[in-house]
């Protein structure tokens, strides 16, 4: 079992994960905290459950996942957008480049089959290996690359990328990111 003290510290150390990815589950952030919320009360009351020098971080995660798919069971269908008009509808039209481009990655990632959504959040970001995350999903290591290629090229398709050069700031803005950190 571990120590109250330093579990607790692990757990308050994993809610940024935790939050990301519940909302890349539930796609809303009030629901996402719900999942947060509801995962940590149940690690916190199975505890003793734990294998301490085991991955915390992948636990939790599988908390997470198990409690989002219950839910979504128990409230039987969900509004469907997968072409994101409902989301355009309530969405807030950012000042910034990168905010914008961040809005359009959203967007395509939110149609993404929830399986291939799922995975290319493990993995892409955050940072679970492919064994750590076929764990969490409860599936072969082979499936979850076979779905995180598929969401990668989907993605590249989408958002209409072609190589590394549609990648990170435009010239401009490189010029001043250098100038400020020199």
């Amino acid at each position: 079992m571990p120590q109250p003290e330093s579990f607790r510290t692990d757990l308050l150390a994993a809610i940024p994960s935790l939050r990301a990815f519940g909302v890349s589950l539930a796609q809303n952030a009030d629901r996402a905290d719900d999942l947060v919320q509801e995962t940590l009360v149940k690690a916190w009351d199975k505890q003793d459950s734990f294998e301490q020098g085991t991955n915390l971080k992948a636990w939790l995660f599988t908390i997470l996942r198990n409690e989002f798919y219950s839910q979504m069971r128990k409230r039987g269908r969900e509004v469907q957008d997968s072409d994101g008009i409902i989301t355009q509808k309530m969405a807030v039209h950012p000042g910034q480049l990168g905010v914008l481009d961040l809005a359009d990655f959203k967007a395509a990632l939110a149609t993404l089959p929830a399986d291939q959504r799922e995975a290319i959040i493990l993995i892409g970001a955050s940072g679970f290996s492919y064994e750590e995350a076929a764990e969490i999903c409860n599936c072969a290591v082979g499936t979850i690359k076979s779905r995180v290629s598929r969401a990668r090229t989907r993605l590249q398709q989408i958002l209409s990328v072609s190589g590394e050069a549609d990648f990170g700031p435009d010239a401009i803005s490189a010029q001043v990111i250098a100038s400020t950190a020199a």
